[in-house]
This record gives structure tokens, sequence and C-alpha cells, in this order.
């Protein structure tokens, strides 16, 4: 076979792993194709991975050390198949922090590794002003700043690291910014003999990035964490790129592209659905904040599973409103269960998705499309909002921030401003939870002493299969 047909064999396939990236992305916004999307998706990387082994050339050679990247492949694979299929829906954020952060970790080494070879000719004829040399330096800051703040995220998530609520930290960040910034442009003003000399400051740079990475999510809290996944998630799509431009690839440039661009719209839609600006999230100015001190808490009303059966059972209209507390108790399959059983006496059923519910963008999707839930019951906050005065029941299961009436009426607090689900303007309703313990924002949530509602105090798990029991009886 010629080199010709070699080349060409490569670059068709990278051609089709591209297409077939560009499907799996759009397949991936609807939850019936999601998983063929994501196989489609997967069967484009095989192919260009194959691809490259078997016909990529370095300097007119084949790929070497065959058996060692076989072995890393297998290796990877066997891992990254044991921990999916192990992880319970509520680690899930942690997950997707987690592979999320190898990425990073995995552009900034190829980065590095990268540096010590830049071309002589290119360093003898433009110093390090060159765009190969651009393209190792971002690839190498933004994928450490990906790796280091995916892993505080995954802390944060995990319950491990708890959060720096110090207003002085975004003076640091900013610091940090401006030294990476003013680091990446000393480098490119330098004429070395070679780069490999440079190699000091490339593990300076490093470390700034990964102090940055830090200190960029370390103040950043409460309900904001799913904007800060969907940023750092754009961050490795981009460093990706950055490698795709220094090899010349086609594929990983592509992939990197479509990370990289989902990402950033994603973190837009979260931070309209949050009310925070993209500035703040990039100097890790949210979160904390405080809570009007003259608003009395009232008094909280139980309603036995009896009434709560009989309300449900005779309505016409019923929303669930599902949270973290619901993926906790891992309820999503009797919860399906129960709004069967409803649909049966005749009730409407729906389900409002907040868009920042849970832990990560789209949670509550992923949770309740894995108990079969119909997706055309999954309606979004702004189209749910309108129908809560003509429902009869909001029953709310573990979730708290975005049901939070301080959204629109506490200027003091730190959602002030954030679109919700209006909860309070049903005619009834029914709240599940643990205890009264505050949501991820850790503030009061006054939705749980309106008049309007009644609380289930338990596990929404064993709660919702009393409640079934109830309304079998009924």
């Amino acid at each position: 076979m010629s080199i010709i047909t070699e080349i060409s064999i490569l670059e068709i396939s990278y051609l089709i792993a591209s297409v077939l990236f560009i499907f799996g992305l759009k397949m991936l916004s609807h939850p019936e194709k999601a998983r063929r999307g994501n196989t489609l998706a997967a069967i484009g990387m095989a192919m260009a991975i194959v691809t490259t082994i078997l016909f990529h050339k370095v300097d007119g050679e084949p790929i070497g050390n065959i058996v060692w990247i076989l072995s890393a492949i297998a290796l990877g694979t066997i891992i990254g198949w044991l921990i999916a299929v192990k992880v319970k829906m509520t680690a899930m954020p942690q997950l997707v922090s987690l592979f999320n952060g190898m990425g990073g970790a995995a552009a900034a080494l190829i980065s590095l590794m990268e540096f010590p070879h830049i071309s002589h000719e290119l360093i003898a004829e433009h110093g390090m002003m060159n765009g190969h040399t651009i393209a190792i330096l971002l690839g190498l800051v933004i994928g450490s700043v990906s790796f280091a703040g995916s892993m505080i995220a995954f802390g944060k998530l995990d319950g491990r690291i708890g959060d720096i609520r110090a207003s002085f930290i975004r003076y640091i960040n900013m610091a940090f910014l401006v030294g990476i910034f003013g680091f990446i442009i000393y480098i490119m003003t330098l004429n070395p003999d070679s780069s490999a000399d440079l190699m000091p400051l490339a593990y300076i740079l490093l470390s700034l990035s990964l102090l940055y990475g830090i200190f960029f999510v370390m103040p950043i809290g409460g309900a904001d964490m799913p904007v800060v996944i969907s940023l750092l998630n754009s961050f490795t799509g981009v460093a990706a790129a950055m490698g795709g431009f220094l090899y010349d690839n086609q594929v990983m440039l592509t992939g990197g592209i479509l990370v990289g661009s989902a990402g950033t719209i994603l973190t837009i839609l979260m931070c309209k659905a949050m009310n925070r600006s993209l500035l703040n999230v990039i100097i890790g100015a949210f979160g904390g904040g405080g809570q009007s001190a003259d608003k009395e808490a009232g008094a909280i009303k139980e309603v036995t599973l009896t009434d709560a059966a009989v309300l449900l059972s005779y309505s016409q209209r019923v929303v669930i409103v599902p949270g973290y507390g619901l993926a906790v108790a891992q309820a999503q399959h009797i919860c399906h269960e129960m709004e069967k059983l409803l649909e049966e006496k005749g009730v409407i059923v729906k389900y409002a998705i907040h868009p920042v519910a849970g832990r990560m963008p789209g949670h509550m999707n992923v949770l309740l499309a894995e108990a079969d839930v119909p997706y055309e019951k999954l309606i979004e906050s702004d189209e749910i909002n309108p129908e809560l005065p003509n429902t009869d029941v909001v029953v709310v299961i573990g979730a708290n921030d975005v049901v939070n009436p301080a959204a629109e009426d506490d200027p003091g607090s730190p959602i002030y401003g954030m679109p919700v689900i209006k909860a309070w303007e049903a005619k009834n309703i029914i709240v599940m939870k643990r205890g009264m313990g505050k949501g991820y924002a850790a503030i009061e949530n006054f939705l749980f002493y309106n008049d309007k509602t009644r609380m289930l105090f338990g596990n929404a798990k064993d709660s919702i299969q009393s409640l079934i029991g109830e309304i079998k009886n009924l």
C-alpha cells in the first residue's frame, strides 16, 4: 500500500470520525437518542484511534511502542468501564468532574512533552513568537486549569473539600490570570537557541496554572457548582483543540471544538439559569452572600401519608419537582411508579425540571430517563411556571434552592434574581425531605413555612413507597 493511499485512508477516517462526533453530539440533545449518539461518537473515536495507529507516520516511519499504546488503552478502558458501571447516580457529578479532569491533564501533558521539541527552524526565523508555541502554551495553561479545577470540584461535590468564602480570593484569581498571560507573553518574546532551554519556564507556567485552577474553584459553592462543571468541560475541549492544532490532526481538532463550544454554550445557559455573569464565573466571585435577617421562618405543618394520598388521588393536575434528594434516595423508579398509578386515576402528572437541579447540568433529566420517564413529561421551569397557578398539587422531592422564593422576594439572598420553579403558586404543596436541613446553597427556604405547604418527612424512597400503598387502598 502506497504512502498516498495510507494518508488518504487516514484522512477519510478522520473525516468520518468527525461526522460521527457531530451527529453523536446532536443526538445527545434528546434523551431518547442520547445512548445512540454516545455510541456513534464512541465508534468515531475508536476509528480515529485504530487508523492513527495503523497509518500515521512519524518522520516517514510507523508509530512505535505499539505494545505500550495498546496496553495503556486496555488499562484505561477497563478502569473507566468499572468506574462507570459501579458509580451511583448520586455520584455522577463527581464522575463527570473526574473524567473531565483527566482530559485536561492529558492535554497539559501533551503540551509539556512537546514544548522542548518546538521546531528549530521556527525558533531561528521567528523566535518563540509562532503558532506552534501559542498552541502549546495555551494547551498547557487551559489543560492544567481544567485538571486542577476539576479535582477541586470533585472534592467539593464529594463533600471532602469545603468552601472558602473570602472576598480577597477574587483578587488572587485576577492576579493569577494577569500573571499567567504575562508569563506567556514573556516566553514568546524570548529567542533561545532551543526551546528545551526554557523548560524551567514551562514548569513555572504549569505551576501557576495549577494554582489558578485550585483558587478558581475553591470559593465556589452552593447552587453555583453546575456552572463550574460546565465551564471546566469547555476548558478541556479547548485544550484538546490546541492539541489538534499542534499535530495538525483534524479529528482531534473537531472533537475539541465540539466539546469546547458545547461546554461554552451550556455555561452561558447555566449562567442565565443562575442569574450570574460569565465574568463572575471566571474570577470565581460568586457563591456566598447573605440572607435577610428580618424575616421570621414561621411554623411548619406536616401531612400524614393518608392525607397526602387522598390529596394526590383526587387532584386533576400534579407537578413533581425532583431534586438531589431524589437521587440520594435512588427513588426515581418508585417515583415513576407513583406517577403511573396517579395517571390510572385520571390525574395529569408532569415533572418540573430546573436546569441546575442536582449537582450538574441535566442531572434530573438523566436520573428520570434511567427510570424510563417519558421525555415529554419533563418540562423546563420556564415552561411549567405558567401552569402552576392551575396545578392542584406540587410535590417537591428533595429539591431546595430551585424552589426557594427568596430568589424573588429577598434581595439579601445569594440566589436573589435566580430563575426558580414557582412552587408557591400552586394550590397545594407537599415537600418530601428527610429533615429541615438547608440546601446546597446553605440558605433557609421559606417555602417550607408557606400556609399551603405540608411536610412529609422521611427517606424519599420509603415515603413514596408508603404513599403508593395508601393510593392503592383508596
